[in-house]
This record gives structure tokens, C-alpha cells and sequence, in this order.
């Protein structure tokens, strides 16, 4: 039993599980503006196994994909992919067994939803190799998180209004800006290995400025989302706060690089939090 428990906490540390929670408050943004308040159980569940098997197909096939290269990054050589835990071949099981969960719970969420569900794992997988050839790997990244309210509201309407596109953009624009300074960790070891990124081709300070430019149109298509899908006070609270969470973690990063870790996590995931918080309260009390 001890070796199953080990196991599963060597692949809970691949895809770094804890971090779904970047996706799943604006799946459940999208559902609960869809539905115009609660959504149901059933598709409760279903969005849940959907979010999490996604990501654990995209976190797998690139944790597979980029071994080589994280074995000789110190910043990653203690990951589960490269210091013998896991072996190339259970990690591919992994993932492609994520990848028929979700088009299966795709299934028996509706039509749309099936159909979606192979071109969505293309873009999810695409990210892993992206890197390899072009700098826009940011943004393949961002359009990978940014296809979760898409999700949500399909699976409620089985169709996609125009205000999941705002919010889906500004969800593009926010993951892609903040993956920008994430790898400004990488600057070096991006530049002798050939990988592309925005910080190893036009430098740090550049990076900083597209970050806060993306960040910039993050806060801008969340606005029209609020407009567009005629939310209320607590909706525009939610814009306010992004944008000074937002702003925190750009003055954290400009002041110390040593705080990445910190502006990527800490604040981005209670920006997601907060925003669905403020989302429940805009539909509970309008």
C-alpha cells in the first residue's frame, strides 16, 4: 500500500496538482454566468474531472516531452520526470489515460463538448512543443488555460456566447503575462539550449513591459466580460481587485526576481479565487 500512496504522490508532483487552481475558478465563473446562479451537481462533477484531466494530460506530456531538458536545468532536475521516480513510459500512460478521461467526460457532458474535446487536447499539447521553435510558446500557453471558460460555458449551454470570448481572452492575456515573468528564471539556460522565449530573445526589462501590457489587456477584456454578459456591482469589484493583484505581483517581481515564485502562485491563485468569490456575490445578491 506504501508503494501505491509513494506513487501517487510522485505523479501528484509531476503535474503539480495543486496548481489546477488556476483553471478551475474561471470554468466555474463561466458556468455559473451561464446558468445564471447554480449549475448543478452533476455538471459540478463533471467540470471538475474535466478541468483536472485535461491538465494532467498537458502537465504529463510536457513533463515527458521536455525530460531531457529539464534534467540538465538545476531549476527542475529534482522533478519526478528526471531523477528516476517516474520512467518515460508510465508518464506517456499517464497521460494519454487523462486524455481518454476527458474526452469521455466530455461525452457525457453534451454534443459540443465531445467534438470539442480532441482539438482542445491538440492546443493543450501543442505548448510542449512550441518552445522549441517560437517565442509565441506564451501565448499558446495562455490560449491553453484561456479555452477553460469556453469549456464551462459549452458544457452548460452547449454553446458560446459572446462574453466567454472576453473572458476567455482576458484569461489568455493574464496566464500568458504572468508565464512571461515566470521564465524569466530561465533566461540563461533557454538562451544555451535553443529554447525560444520572449526574456531569452529581447531581455528582461523588455519582458517586464509585455507582461504589464498583457496584464494591461487582461484587466480591459475582463471590463467588456462584465459589460457584455450585464453583470453587476460585485461583478466590476472583481476587475478592481484583479487589477490591483495584478499590480502587486508586477512590483514584487520588479523588485526582487527572487519573489517569481511568490507573484506566480500566491497572487494568481487568489486572484482566480477572489474572482469566482466575487462572481457567487454578483449573482446572489443582483
Amino acid at each position: 500500500m506504501q508503494r501505491y500512496i509513494s506513487r501517487l504522490k510522485d505523479f501528484n508532483e509531476l503535474v503539480m496538482f495543486q496548481h489546477s487552481i488556476f483553471s478551475l475558478p474561471f470554468i466555474f465563473i463561466a458556468m455559473v454566468v451561464s446558468a445564471d446562479g447554480w449549475f448543478g451537481f452533476r455538471l459540478l462533477v463533471l467540470g471538475i474531472l474535466a478541468a483536472i484531466s485535461a491538465r494532467n494530460f498537458a502537465m504529463g506530456l510536457n513533463r515527458w516531452a521536455d525530460r531531457e531538458f529539464d534534467r540538465s536545468n538545476p531549476r527542475t532536475a529534482s522533478r519526478p520526470s528526471v531523477d528516476g521516480r517516474l520512467d518515460a513510459t508510465s508518464i506517456f500512460i499517464f497521460t494519454m489515460v487523462n486524455a481518454l478521461v476527458f474526452i469521455a467526460v466530455a461525452y457525457l457532458i453534451n454534443a459540443l463538448a465531445f467534438y470539442l474535446s480532441v482539438p482542445i487536447l491538440v492546443v493543450l499539447g501543442s505548448y510542449s512543443y512550441f518552445k522549441r521553435f517560437s517565442e509565441g510558446a506564451h501565448i499558446v500557453l495562455g490560449i491553453s488555460l484561456g479555452l477553460a471558460p469556453l469549456a464551462g460555458v459549452v458544457a452548460v449551454q452547449e454553446s458560446i456566447p459572446a462574453w466567454s470570448v472576453l473572458l476567455s481572452i482576458g484569461v489568455m492575456f493574464w496566464v500568458a503575462g504572468f508565464d512571461l515573468l515566470y521564465s524569466l528564471q530561465d533566461i540563461e539556460f533557454d538562451k544555451k539550449n535553443g529554447l525560444f522565449s520572449i526574456p531569452s530573445r529581447y531581455g528582461s526589462e523588455a519582458t517586464l513591459s509585455i507582461s504589464a501590457f498583457f496584464h494591461l489587456l487582461t484587466v480591459v477584456f475582463w471590463s467588456f466580460f462584465v459589460v457584455c454578459a450585464n453583470l453587476g456591482i460585485f461583478a466590476y469589484l472583481a476587475v478592481i481587485f484583479s487589477l490591483l493583484m495584478l499590480a502587486y505581483e508586477h512590483y514584487l517581481v520588479r523588485k526582487d526576481f527572487t519573489k517569481i515564485d511568490k507573484a506566480f502562485f500566491t497572487v494568481n491563485g487568489y486572484l482566480g479565487i477572489v474572482f469566482f468569490v466575487f462572481i457567487i456575490l454578483d449573482k446572489v445578491f443582483s
